[in-house]
């Protein structure tokens, strides 16, 4: 595949315990965009991973490994490696699982895609041509329910927020209050999603099909579902407040024009 002229592209591939995946994974985005760079961020996995990870990059000179002191979620292991990035001068930074759920195959579209000079790249699963696979009816539901929300409380004009298959040009990534992200787990492609939206930028889907691992476990459990409930929430109800607020505002100055 050709990457876009623009400039190189980061693949950050956060990891925990994915000694299992991670290899089939990095041959995936090495087979498929060979000219890409990828970063492995791992949070001292127990099973050997970022060992594992730092071996394979003193042979691949396209691969790095920013090793973290410990478990500190998905949000914060991605923006170590915006960060990382960042700093770098890379000028395409996408998000990626390394557990085999998103494909190499799909990363040359999303590219291409971002490639056009949208402000965010999401691959999606809920848009027409996306698939999930394997996946049980549960978690569909969920899923669906999550991004359902996210849509009414935050007016995101998005089928997937919460997915995690991504592509972000560097300067939108420079436009965030970065250090301002509390968020984790599916909320954190959330939050950024809907700061992306919030600044005026151009979002783009682009159809993927999602397959669910095979091997190892997930890390969604209750706390990552009821964090994004919580958030979503208390920023839907803070931008109807807001919405409200200049609405009466403009009430105001037109009355006062009137009289």
């Amino acid at each position: 595949m050709t990457l876009p002229a623009v400039g190189a592209v980061l693949v950050i591939i956060p990891t925990y315990n994915e000694r299992a995946t991670l290899p089939a994974t990095l041959h995936a985005v090495r087979t498929h965009v060979p000219a890409a760079h990828v970063l492995v961020v791992d949070d001292a996995s127990p099973d050997g991973t970022g060992q594992w990870a730092q071996a394979r990059a003193r042979h691949d000179e396209a691969v790095s490994v920013l090793h973290r002191r410990g478990k500190e979620g998905l949000g914060r292991a991605y923006l170590a490696g915006f960060e990382w990035g960042l700093r770098q001068g890379y000028d395409f930074l996408v998000e990626m699982d390394a557990d085999g759920s998103h494909r190499g195959a799909d990363l040359p579209e999303l590219l291409r895609a971002a490639g056009d000079g949208d402000d965010l790249v999401i691959g999606s699963r809920w848009v027409p041509g996306g698939a999930v696979l394997n996946w049980p009816r549960r978690r569909q539901w969920l899923s669906r329910g999550a991004n359902r929300y996210a849509r009414v409380a935050l007016g995101l004009p998005v089928a997937d927020a919460t997915a995690g298959f991504r592509v972000y040009p560097a300067s939108t990534l420079r436009g965030l209050d970065l250090a301002a992200i509390t968020s984790q787990g599916y909320c954190f492609q959330i939050d950024l999603t809907w700061r992306v939206h919030r600044g005026g930028g151009r979002i783009r889907e682009v159809p993927i099909t999602f397959i669910e691992r095979t091997q190892g476990h997930s890390k969604m459990d209750r706390a990552i579902v009821l964090e994004a409930l919580i958030n979503v929430t208390a920023w839907g109800a803070r931008e109807r407040s807001r919405q409200w607020r200049m609405w009466w505002s403009r009430k105001g100055q037109a009355l006062r024009r009137r009289s």
